[in-house]
């Protein structure tokens, strides 16, 4: 058994191994499906969630491992999709065919949560490892830095 928060809620997980992703945990059990499967291994970052406020890659991180922590998917980052990362999604056109965007709009997040005023190449490091098939990092970091001044 693991007792654990999602999205600022308390969860008790009593059927599910100890060593199932929390990945699987949310989309299979919790029936959270905004983080999306990507690659399995943790290299691509569509499986990005928050793990006590951090960019966190879900897909290989076991369960078991979380009681007690905190976690945040899409759905939590806000509950009317205002979230200004997300309206700033939709301001500079970012997605393409979408599938990355969860996990891009997450480790973004989490940057900004740190750091308001974030340089070019802040923005950038931060979101290494979220790769995006369509290429669409200029208007991802475009929406990020708007995001950032809106924050401010």
């Amino acid at each position: 058994m693991v007792e654990l928060t999602i999205n600022g809620r308390e969860v008790v997980l009593d059927r599910v191994a100890p060593e199932t992703p929390l990945l699987w945990v949310l989309r299979d059990h919790l029936e959270l499906r905004g983080t999306k499967f990507g690659c399995g291994m943790a290299q691509c970052g569509a499986c990005t969630v928050h793990l006590d406020g951090r960019a966190t890659r879900s897909c290989m991180l076991p369960v078991g491992s979380l009681a007690g922590r905190s976690v945040t998917t899409i759905e939590g980052l806000s509950s009317k999709g205002d979230h200004p990362l997300q309206k700033a999604w939709v301001e500079h056109d970012v997605p393409q065919c979408g599938y990355c965007q969860v996990g891009q709009l997450m480790s973004a997040a989490a940057l900004l949560a740190e750091n308001t005023s974030p340089t070019d190449s802040e923005v950038r490091t931060a979101m290494a490892g979220n790769i995006c098939r369509c290429g669409t990092y200029p208007r991802i970091l475009a929406a990020v830095q708007s995001a950032a001044e809106e924050l401010r």
